[in-house]
């Protein structure tokens, strides 16, 4: 059923005011945004605000909501590459790299997030944002899973499939906030690409475990041209619509 004039006004409204907080929050950090200062940004009345969120930290946990819904379905969407459980879990690594390089504000925004509002935050809201955190780990745990069943993957015991993708995560993570903190001259210390550097690691840690194909034996760089072709690429540009 399609929305009325008035739902489609409302979300509208919703949608100005979530980019106004966005753009208070990248300026300013989170002390400086407040919900008089969203009002005057959007020219709406303090108590229109309050219809659309009870709080300002209602209003961040929304926006690291949408940072989660779009990482998520980019990483379902890797997930679906037609190939061995370790090439689906390169999609996987590409699909956050490209989720930081086209919307760097989303992961800017999301770190102050996580940072300053969860205890103030609806539980409903809480448990959305952690259903996508899950989600995402499931996903990732889920590939390990069919590397191990497919004989690709032998893990040691004392391994699950949730920590091996614990590793991966946390080491992107750290280097995603590294790249976007802009507090580390990079190429000064011999690291003019971050990213491959990053790559780089995971390969070699996941040659480590003996999860095949082997760098040395597969051409990984065609895998991701073809990753980019096949699922990727048409999945960000509806997303990159979407948020404009």
């Amino acid at each position: 059923m399609a929305a009325s004039r008035k739902q489609r006004e409302i979300a509208a409204r919703h949608q100005r005011i979530l980019a106004a907080a966005r753009e208070q929050l990248l300026e300013g950090g989170y002390l400086s945004l407040s919900m008089d200062k969203l009002a005057a940004a959007v020219e709406y009345s303090k108590g229109t605000i309050y219809q659309h969120f009870s709080c300002k930290e209602e209003v961040v946990a929304t926006l690291a909501l949408e940072t989660a819904r779009v990482r998520l379905s980019l990483f379902e969407c890797a997930a679906t590459f037609q190939g061995r459980a370790r090439e689906r879990m390169l999609a996987v690594g590409i699909a956050a790299d490209l989720f930081l390089e086209h919307f760097p504000d989303h992961f800017r925004v999301e770190q102050i997030a996580r940072g300053a509002v969860r205890e103030k935050v609806s539980p409903e809201r809480q448990r959305e944002l952690a259903a996508c955190e899950q989600r995402c780990m499931q996903i990732c745990a889920g590939i390990v899973r069919d590397g191990v069943a497919s004989g690709d993957l032998a893990l040691p015991d004392e391994v699950s499939a949730e920590e091996l993708s614990f590793s991966l995560w946390s080491s992107s993570f750290g280097v995603f906030t590294i790249v976007t903190s802009g507090a580390f001259h990079l190429e000064d210390m011999g690291v003019a690409e971050p990213l491959l550097a990053l790559r780089k690691g995971q390969n070699r840690m996941l040659d480590g475990f003996g999860w095949r194909p082997l760098t040395d034996e597969h051409d990984y760089e065609a895998s991701a041209a073809r990753i980019r072709a096949e699922v990727l690429d048409e999945v960000l540009l509806t997303l990159r619509e979407e948020s404009l």
